[in-house]
């Protein structure tokens, strides 16, 4: 059963997948969502962007979607992102995602191919039209080469009673107000660059996608928690506390330097990738180590 749109808000981590000898490590990804849930997170996001989810297999992905159902038991609201570059892939990732019962689903504009804007509306409408669950756009052009416009964002919530909102992955607060104002308050906008955490929800951003809950969950739930009570002060001091670590998770492609700082602080076992995909280099995890002191959180 999924949860009312309302419960999607707060904090919702983009979980890492764990890899041990080349295979998806299902043990331990259960044990991450767990610790999500015990840290108070608001939600888990399965199969975004921090997940490797190009390297990934559409079974595996599938898997990690039932695992993380199984864990969460219903206590936590479950995100799945279904995107990929391909529409008959999407549409694969999606119906098995609404079959196993998360409660709203992520997608990535389809990377690569650069289609225009028209082309986006037709097909988040042919993958979302049959199901009736709530669905959002992930907006990461970084990474797809592809901008979503305010004008598509319109005409999907026009065309699409589902279509309830978007990750924000792009360094513009100016687009988050204006999109707000164009289509409602009521539109979930999740911010997904860490270091505009706060000022994102200062402005309307009603929550958090951001990879550094994986390492550090619950200071972002605090810090959702700070804004919903008006209390900007302590919003701002969770903000500065999170700045350095925030920046790090960028010191290379992510999740690189985040698998390397769970792995210094015990939450994983080894911070193995797949190619092309590689672990922290020596002189990267120096830098991530001296992070890692400056919060505190190592000897």
């Amino acid at each position: 059963m999924s949860a009312g749109v309302e419960q999607l808000k707060g904090s919702i981590p983009p979980l890492i997948t764990p890899f041990r000898n080349g295979e998806v490590d299902l043990a331990g990804y259960a044990g991450l969502v767990e610790f999500q849930v015990e840290q108070g997170s608001h939600g888990v996001l399965v199969n975004g962007t921090t997940s490797e989810p190009s390297t990934l297999t559409v079974d595996e992905r599938n898997r990690l979607i039932d695992v993380a159902m199984e864990t969460v038991a219903g206590r936590i609201p479950v995100v799945a992102a279904t995107g990929s570059q391909s529409l008959a892939e999407t549409q694969a990732l999606t119906a098995h995602a609404v079959n196993a019962g998360v409660d709203a689903l992520l997608i990535v504009t389809p990377y690569y191919i650069r289609p225009p804007q028209r082309g986006l509306i037709e097909y988040y409408l042919e993958v979302t039209t049959p199901h009736e669950l709530p669905w959002m756009i992930y907006h990461i052009p970084g990474r797809t080469a592809v901008s979503v416009s305010l004008d598509t964002v319109a005409e999907l919530r026009d065309r699409s009673p589902q279509f309830i909102g978007m990750k924000h992955a792009v360094n513009d607060l100016g687009f988050v107000s204006e999109c707000l104002a164009r289509v409602g308050n009521d539109f979930r906008i999740f911010v997904g660059l860490e270091e505009l955490s706060f000022p994102m929800m200062a402005v309307g951003a009603c929550g958090l996608m951001n990879a550094v809950g994986n390492l550090r969950p619950k200071p972002l739930a605090e810090l959702c928690e700070a804004v919903w009570r008006n209390d900007l002060d302590e919003g701002q001091k969770i903000h500065q506390r999170l700045l350095e670590i925030n920046k790090a998770v960028f010191f290379d492609t992510n999740p690189i330097p985040m698998k390397y700082m769970m792995k210094r602080l015990g939450i994983i076992p080894e911070n193995e990738h797949r190619l092309p995909m590689v672990a922290a280099s020596a002189e990267l995890s120096a830098r991530l180590d001296q992070v890692l002191t400056n919060a505190g959180l190592l000897d």
